[in-house]
């Protein structure tokens, strides 16, 4: 079965903040790979996408360089500064790097920025062709309401493979399916564009949440996207607010139980592989 984690992440307080974290208790320590190695064996999976979590770029060469050491880390989604005139030229440096043949994808807190149309600003656009210039993709981590900019970005950028996080942020909490399934729809039509099933959990009811509370978006996601444009991610250790790695990974299962093989196939690996060109053999 699954055989690859789309998105996790690690970080250590001691090199640097997240400021994210602030009052959410069980995420304020540090986390690495040998943290997560237990739930990896837990669910047989065999390589994983380690992900950005702040906006600096010391962060990317750190984790260029556990993708170099660490054998379950296939690719790595990084930051670069997609303001910047410069940003195909640190792009480029990335690259040429230590690790650099890890890179596979770049983000940037999206969610964060006060502005709806961030992703429309012309050095925004000019910063995400870069990206597809070089090769990689781009991941959006956006709230729901920005999924309209995300729609336009996707468009505009046929040339650029982008990866929607978390599905997108859907009101799961609060059990709403509308406007987040017409813009899902919107972005399905789309096919530069694929999907993470992760992050959902963190969307629901943290304490209480039922596999069913999540049926609806995740049937929705497929539906729009298809199982080939769809990848698991636990989004660890963001999950642990919410039961943790194993309790989100039995609930997807259970969600895709009704694909055919294939399909299962590509959640839990083949789409992720070929979106992002990973190419470390399983371990």
């Amino acid at each position: 079965m699954g055989t690859v984690d789309a998105h996790h992440h690690v970080w250590d307080l001691r090199a640097r903040d997240q400021p994210w974290t602030e009052g959410l208790a069980p995420l304020r320590r540090s986390f690495s790979l040998d943290d997560l190695r237990p739930h990896l064996g837990a669910a047989s999976i065999e390589r994983t996408v380690v992900v950005q979590t702040v906006c600096v770029a010391e962060e990317t060469p750190e984790l260029l360089a556990l993708a170099e050491e660490a054998p379950e880390v296939a690719g790595v989604v990084g930051w670069v500064d997609l303001c910047s005139p410069r940003a195909a030229d640190a792009l480029a440096s990335l690259r040429e790097g230590p690790g650099g043949r890890w890179l596979v994808g770049v983000r940037h807190q999206v969610q964060d920025e006060p502005d709806p149309r961030w992703l429309s600003r012309p050095d925004v656009r000019r910063g995400l062709a870069a990206v597809g210039e070089a090769g990689l993709a781009y991941d959006f981590v956006v709230k729901h309401h920005q999924l309209p900019a995300v729609v336009d970005a996707v468009a505009a950028l046929g040339d650029v493979r982008f990866v929607l996080d978390h599905a997108g942020k859907p009101p799961i909490a609060s059990g709403g399916l509308a406007p987040w399934r017409e813009h899902i729809g919107a972005l399905g039509r789309l096919r530069n564009v694929a999907v993470k099933l992760s992050g959902l959990v963190t969307e629901a009811d943290h304490a209480n949440w039922r596999t069913d509370d999540l049926r609806p978006y995740v049937e929705a996601v497929l539906e729009c996207f298809g199982p080939e444009r769809a990848m698991w991610g636990s989004d660890w250790p963001v999950c642990l607010l919410a039961g943790g790695y194993e309790k989100w990974f039995s609930a997807a299962l259970e969600l895709t139980s009704d694909l055919g093989a294939a399909e299962r196939e590509a959640v839990f690996g083949a789409t992720a592989e070929r979106w992002y060109q990973l190419e470390k053999e399983a371990f």
